[in-house]
């Protein structure tokens, strides 16, 4: 489905964006790329890395910085983060003085190693390989789910965003309450589906399949800049199928899945010919015994690169303290990423 024509001309000149997703705005402000940089910029992130690293604390066989020691893995790891945000213990109780209010949390979190080589990231992974991390995403997250309302699943690539090993890995934090993002997403798509009986993410995916916003599709998964994307190659991955958790995936979807992130993520690393930084994460349907069939499984990656593998876009001054704002347009950010080859610039990880 494509976009009105008579709303062309407002697209194209600075404008605000409506998030159903998070009932929000963002402002868009195309083509400011173009104004002159003097800033900060990224360093360069190290290509070049051992098959094998002795001093990375998340190679098979090598001790952790908590003082645990790797077994000799050969395929994907988990284990119990060494300095974890949440923890199963902690107290329950609430306080509250007037406006102070606090509530303890109790939850866990674990680091899950993509691969035992320290030399590969997931666009360069065998797609056997990537199918096997999303079949661990789905055991951990049900697992979980037993037991936390919550079960988040992310990934911070690169230093630039945060991430402490260049390691293939992420993590999956579990809580017991349902964080304030989460919530949000919760009350929009419930009172969607509350108004029309449909999915909302199921119509919004059915009203961008084929358009100008679709970075990769097939019949299984679509990944798209979405409409209100704040980041400026920010992207959401959504089954076209109902699925509210990765758990309820059968296993062609998963290999499709497997094929669909690799696809993009090779795309990401060839729009700057370098190892690109982003911050993925799924949201599931809550674990919390509820009717959740308003909810619809989907991935949003954050990446915060801008016009060069050096310089990124800054959430500061307007975005901290008014709204996000966006340097230039979701469909021209899907253009650049669909035209990209899906070969990786740097040819076929070593064997």
């Amino acid at each position: 489905m494509s976009d009105s024509p008579t709303t062309a001309p407002l697209l194209s000149e600075p404008h605000r964006r409506f998030n159903p997703l998070l009932d929000a705005w963002v402002l868009v402000s195309a083509d400011r790329t173009d104004r002159p940089w003097q800033g900060g910029r990224e360093a360069p992130t190290t290509e070049d890395q051992p098959r094998y690293d002795p001093d990375c604390y998340l190679c098979p066989g090598n001790d952790r910085a908590g003082g645990a020691r790797n077994p000799a893995y050969d395929r994907t790891f988990v284990f119990t983060n060494d300095y974890a945000a949440l923890r199963p213990d902690s107290p329950t109780e609430r306080f509250e003085a007037g406006l102070l209010v606090a509530e303890g949390e109790r939850g866990t979190c674990r680091v899950v190693c993509y691969s035992p080589r320290h030399d590969l990231t997931m666009s360069r992974m065998p797609l056997g390989d990537v199918r096997a991390v999303v079949d661990l995403w789905a055991e951990q997250s049900s697992e979980l789910g037993a037991h936390y309302r919550w079960v988040q699943i992310f990934e911070n690539r690169g230093s630039a965003m945060g991430a402490s090993n260049p390691h293939p890995h992420g993590q999956i934090w579990a809580g017991s309450a349902l964080p304030t993002d989460a919530a949000r997403e919760d009350a929009s798509q419930r009172l969607h589906f509350e108004r029309t009986g449909r999915r909302l993410l199921l119509d919004y995916a059915a009203h961008e399949t084929g358009g100008q916003r679709v970075v990769v599709e097939d019949d299984t998964w679509l990944v798209v800049v979405p409409f209100w994307a704040a980041w400026p190659f920010e992207t959401l991955v959504i089954p076209k199928d109902g699925a509210q958790r990765l758990a309820d995936l059968g296993s062609v979807d998963r290999d499709r899945l497997a094929a669909t992130l690799n696809a993009l993520l090779v795309r990401y690393d060839n729009l700057f010919e370098h190892p690109f930084p982003y911050s993925l994460g799924w949201h599931e349907a809550p674990y919390d015994g509820g009717e959740n069939d308003h909810w619809q499984l989907h991935a949003h990656i954050f990446p915060p690169l801008l016009r060069s593998a050096s310089i990124r876009k800054y959430m500061v001054g307007y975005e901290l303290l008014a709204e996000p704002q966006r340097d230039l347009t979701p469909e021209a950010a899907a253009d650049r990423l669909r035209s990209l080859p899906e070969t990786h610039y740097a040819g076929p990880a070593p064997r």
